[in-house]
């Protein structure tokens, strides 16, 4: 098992990047949230994950340790596929998929694309017992990604499109985010690419 990779990062893409180590460009599927958190050019670490199929092997890529045991610990509800585990941490953060589970929140389940309210019923039933109690101790609901520079309009639009929706509605959600945007370049910070993500996935879903 492949359980990190660290080096400077050689490409960026909607869903992927790719970590140079040892002179080895490495692809790795993240989550937008943790794409978010890096620069190109400049070092990463990244906890990860390799998914063997008969005509693939592909490595998914971590903020830290606890999202790819979630990630892991996700795929053993049935119908949970390394791509949708992969969506559901997109959505949310660890603590924040224990929490749901643990409180039986249907709706932050079926904010995750290609969940439908059974399904998120099945989720709940099958994963109580497996993700365990919120800790507390886990990254924030912004994520441990840097705030993003200016351009964050751009990111997020990539971010959503990288997740399944059409241009016109990642149009829409990243203007419904802005004052948020916008409130947290008042104070002197850059806006939190992770956190309006999530937030934007939020107003998505409302819409459906």
């Amino acid at each position: 098992m492949i359980a990190f990779v660290s080096g400077p990062v050689a490409a960026l893409a909607p869903d992927s990047a790719v970590v140079e180590v040892g002179g080895i460009g490495m692809s790795v599927q993240c989550t937008p949230g943790t794409l978010a958190a890096l620069r190109l050019g400049e070092p990463a670490r990244l906890a990860t994950a390799l998914v063997v199929r008969e005509d693939s092997l592909t490595l998914y890529g971590f903020a830290d340790d606890d999202e790819r045991q979630v990630f892991q610990l996700l795929q053993t509800a049935s119908g949970v596929g390394p791509r949708l585990a992969q969506a559901m941490l997109a959505v949310h953060t660890p603590d924040g998929l224990r929490q749901a589970v643990a409180t039986g929140d249907e709706k932050a389940l079926t904010a995750v694309p290609g969940i439908g309210k059974k399904g998120a019923q099945k989720l709940l039933l099958e994963l109580k017992d497996r993700l365990g109690a919120p800790t507390g101790t886990g990254r924030p609901s912004t994520g441990t990604a840097a705030l993003a520079p200016a351009g964050w309009r751009d990111q997020l639009h990539t971010a959503l499109i990288g997740l399944g929706y059409q241009p016109r509605e990642a149009e829409e959600a990243v203007e419904a985010v802005a004052p948020q945007a916008e409130a947290a370049a008042a104070e002197g910070a850059a806006p939190p690419v992770p956190q309006l993500l999530r937030s934007a996935l939020q107003t998505l879903n409302r819409t459906r």
